[in-house]
């Protein structure tokens, strides 16, 4: 949910204000005050308002983080409930085929973003847009990844590019509004590889969750698997007059086939700055994963989803007692490899001036 600073799984940029504006402020403060500005009426006029959607659309969808690293190894035995879970979608997945064997892998594919009413009553009021689906932006996107936390996404939508990518070491994004920067928190695996795409990835992730019970999505029975980010990862996220409260996992893994059916994520922020009532910021992503598929030997891979955020803000001053914006991803995969030839660490190298920054060689130090 930051802007310069973070590389988050929520909102990091969203927002029409002007440039130099945003840099005088500390990132996080930055991204949800351009952001407050359009929901309150605030933005240039209506016919700033389809870019300013475009920008806040990929700023929370294009290419948000995990908020939980990649563990080194998997569990070698079944020690509980969610590891026996993990266990059944590696063998239907077949992604125990990739492990230590496979070290690279690419997907391309094409993505459709759009903001979105509110329904009526939801969330207390405020909602963004004037009824129904919003304008649809679509586009494409490119993913490479060297095992295990080498990375860089690639989106084009609409004439807007974004990337984003990490060394194994510090993440990056780069967007043609806010330049390059480097996340705090250190080096992640993308989302993106979560929803389905990446199975030795999805496993490594959830194989240290807890298994907190069972679920219907869209009319299919579900295991529950929950991930809770700890406080010390969450406050090195956190900047001066940003707190990252809380942030959640939950992956539910379908009872039939053993795959990963929706994938969700929450964060919560608390924004203060000196001599200012308190602001909250909630965001959330929920993706539901489809059109699963065997390639590359038999590894099968979702090649089909669809995602929807809310990004909702309360706290004193705010006119309604929760302003909610909704925005909605769907894509498709058209082409996956694993063991891409000739793709080495150097196709990772972060932008000159995230390596220039005076962050980077902390973060690569000390991951923070």
């Amino acid at each position: 949910m930051r802007a310069r600073v973070a590389l988050e799984p929520l909102a990091e940029e969203p927002g029409a204000e002007d440039e130099s504006g945003a840099r005088r402020r500390s990132g996080l403060q930055a991204t949800l005050h351009r952001w407050a500005r359009i929901l309150s009426g605030g933005a240039a006029g209506d016919d700033a308002r389809p870019a300013a959607d475009l920008r806040v659309l990929l700023s929370v969808l294009a290419c948000p983080l995990s908020p939980v690293p990649i563990l080194p190894r998997l569990p070698r035995h079944v020690a509980s409930s969610a590891q026996y879970i993990i266990e059944q979608f590696r063998a239907t997945t077949g992604c125990g085929k990739l492990e230590g064997t496979a070290k690279s892998m690419y997907a391309a594919g094409k993505v459709r973003l759009a903001m979105l009413q509110e329904p009526a009553g939801a969330g207390g009021g405020g909602g963004h847009g004037n009824g129904g689906a919003g304008r649809c932006h679509e586009g494409s996107f490119v993913v490479w990844q060297l095992a295990p936390g080498m990375w860089i996404v690639e989106m084009a939508v609409a004439g807007h590019s974004v990337a984003a990518g990490s060394d194994g070491r510090v993440a990056w994004r780069r967007t043609p509004w806010l330049g390059a920067h480097a996340a705090r928190g250190g080096s992640r695996p993308l989302r993106r590889a979560l929803q389905g795409l990446d199975p030795v990835m999805i496993a490594s992730i959830f194989s240290t969750a807890e298994h907190a019970g069972e679920k219907q999505v869209d009319g299919e029975d579900c295991f529950v698997l929950r991930l809770d980010v700890g406080p010390s990862t969450l406050s090195s996220w956190s900047d001066g007059t940003a707190e990252v409260i809380r942030h959640g996992l939950t992956g539910f893994f379908s009872q039939r086939s053993g795959l990963l059916a929706r994938l969700e994520d929450s964060q919560l922020t608390r924004i203060q700055s000196p001599g200012a009532a308190a602001m909250y910021w909630e965001t959330t992503i929920a993706s539901t994963m489809a059109d699963y598929r065997a390639v590359d030997g038999g590894v099968t891979v979702a090649h089909a989803g669809r995602s929807t955020a809310h990004l909702a803000r309360f706290g004193v001053g705010v006119r309604a007692a929760r302003v909610v914006t909704r925005m909605e991803e769907s894509w498709t995969i058209d082409d996956v490899a694993f063991d891409v030839p000739g793709l080495g660490p150097d196709a990772f190298i972060p932008p000159e001036e995230v390596r220039r920054s005076r962050f980077y060689d902390a973060m690569a130090a000390g991951g923070k």
